[in-house]
């Protein structure tokens, strides 16, 4: 029978045999680690540390104010390029020894960096330059010197720098990732995305991103995993003024000012197939938009032809599903000016609400359902508009169908755009405004009807648009029939498109051609 005496000894002897073999392998790994690191280092980045704590109990490992340069950077210090790191520890949970002592890469089942301070240095303005340049500037670095089943990235702060002028591209603050399932070797660096994971999420505060020379773009928070996104308080907004706007471009483009409070994506599907992007999305939400579409006409029309909706769907060159999308509570003002004197015209549409469904791509699909698009909107302050809209992505004529309605409304509210842009101010109730048109790429034809009360117009002069022109207004009110009666007078409306103008230039001059016959 074995003594308790002799078990004691044997316990007390193992413990202190671990313990001293702990204590030689911190000595064996402080030895290893900086030849893993600098050696056998075959990334082109030097790592550095001040100190290291390793645990042979739980196979832990915690490397303390690392820093991490380009390699290149020792030779010449004056041409900064590439990814500078400072990390107040790693952590390596649940390490394989033999790895360590025997080879050439850690292998661990964890990798936890916390609140590293990351700064890319690049030689040009461009978040990334091509497509491979995650992959070759991080990814493959990152698997010549560690082999691990998750990373964990815990409140990091993100830079992109233009080094040349030290200007801020691109930042993330309070950077929060988690990779699971993670798995990253030769075969999968072949891959679009370089590496396999089983699930992620990424979230992170106060997101800046220099789009190009005329945009901004901002985020409050950013939230996403493998199946949703969410994007609160996005503001992208012009870098320069109208007039410098104008100024700078060759032809005719619009501006945008963008500011959403929220932007939501629930069970979304994305990757590649066959190196083929896909993503499928059950539910957009837009959720109180507000956007200002500008357009100055004083450069050079762009006489490019102009594709409708179906076709720029048709010919994505990847397979997209929107299940549905959604505006929430949104506001869209377009402004259009012929010259900085007299200001733009305005139209506004306030109370905005948007629901289509099945926006698809055309990629490799020979039938699909119509796209449907409902819309109800305060137009101009005044009045709601109703509007029903519908297309199919494959039809390659690129018919559609749209029709609405708008209820007394009164027409002196046109003045932010006809005053202006026209020169003319239009007074009068329009009580009832039918639209019901039928159009493709070549034509837009159908029903017009209006029901109207003591319309009557102001005409301004050339030289003094704040003065009234008498004598032409005389004349116009001549012509112009002041009231459509008790009965809604319709008429029948066939335009030719314009083919370097767009959708809604087709179907504004459409509405006009009914005004035009009715009133006249």
């Amino acid at each position: 029978m074995i003594s308790v005496k002799k078990i004691a000894v044997f316990l007390i002897g193992g413990i202190l045999f671990l313990g001293i073999l702990n204590i030689g392998l911190n000595v064996w790994i402080e030895f290893k680690l900086p030849q893993l690191l600098a050696d056998k280092n075959r990334s082109d980045y030097n790592i550095a540390y001040k100190d290291i704590d390793v645990s042979l109990w739980n196979t832990t490992l915690q490397v303390f104010d690392v820093s991490v340069a380009p390699k290149t950077d020792i030779e010449n210090t004056n041409k900064k390029l590439g990814i500078y790191a400072k990390v107040p520890q790693i952590k390596v949970a649940h390490f394989s020894i033999l790895s360590i002592l025997f080879g050439d890469k850690i292998k661990a089942d964890q990798l936890v960096i916390v609140a590293p301070e990351i700064t890319l240095h690049k030689n040009n303005d461009k978040v990334l330059s091509h497509s491979k340049s995650i992959q070759s500037k991080i990814i493959e670095p990152f698997e010549k010197i560690i082999v691990v089943n998750a990373i964990y990235l815990n409140e990091g702060n993100v830079q992109v720098v233009k080094a040349e002028k030290n200007q801020l591209i691109a930042s993330l603050q309070q950077l929060n990732l988690k990779i699971e399932g993670l798995v990253l070797n030769e075969k999968t660096l072949q891959n679009k995305i370089p590496f396999t994971y089983e699930n992620y999420s990424i979230n992170c505060t106060q997101l800046f991103y220099q789009v190009n020379e005329f945009y901004t773009l901002k985020v409050s928070q950013f939230n996403t995993t493998n199946t949703s996104l969410q994007i609160d308080d996005l503001q992208l907004k012009p870098n320069c003024s109208r007039k410098v706007f104008v100024q700078k471009i060759p032809k005719e483009r619009d501006l945008y000012t963008i500011n959403t409070k929220q932007i939501s994506l629930k069970e979304m599907n994305w990757g590649f197939q066959e190196d083929v992007f896909f993503c499928k999305i059950p539910e957009l939400v837009l959720n109180q938009l507000d956007a200002t579409i500008y357009r100055g006409k004083m450069p050079e029309d762009d006489l490019s032809k102009k594709k409708l909706y179906n076709n720029l769907l048709r010919n994505l060159p990847f397979d997209l599903q929107v299940d549905t999308l959604k505006m929430v509570q949104s506001k869209i003002v377009y402004e259009e000016e012929i010259s900085f004197e007299e200001g733009p015209g305005k139209l506004i549409f306030d109370a905005f609400n948007l629901k289509a469904t099945s926006i698809q791509s055309g990629f490799h699909k020979t039938k699909v359902p119509d796209t449907e698009i409902t819309i109800q909107s305060q137009f101009m302050k005044e009045s709601m508009l109703d509007v029903d809209w519908s297309f199919n992505v494959l039809d390659s004529t690129d018919g559609f169908k749209i029709k609405g309605k708008l209820n007394h409304f009164n027409a002196e509210k046109l003045v932010y755009f006809t005053k202006p842009y026209l020169n003319v101010v239009v007074k009068g109730d329009l009580e009832k405004v039918y639209f019901n048109f039928k159009g493709n790429d070549v034509v837009n034809q159908g029903d017009f009807a209006l029901k109207y009360d003591d319309l009557k117009v102001e005409i301004y002069q050339n030289n003094k648009r704040y003065k009234k022109n008498g004598l032409l207004t005389a004349i116009g009110n001549l012509f112009v029939k002041d009231d459509s009666g008790e009965e809604l007078k319709a008429v029948s409306v066939k335009v030719e498109r314009v083919p370097e103008k767009s959708f809604y230039n087709l179907l504004w001059i459409s509405v006009a051609d009914g005004l035009k016959q009715v009133l006249l």
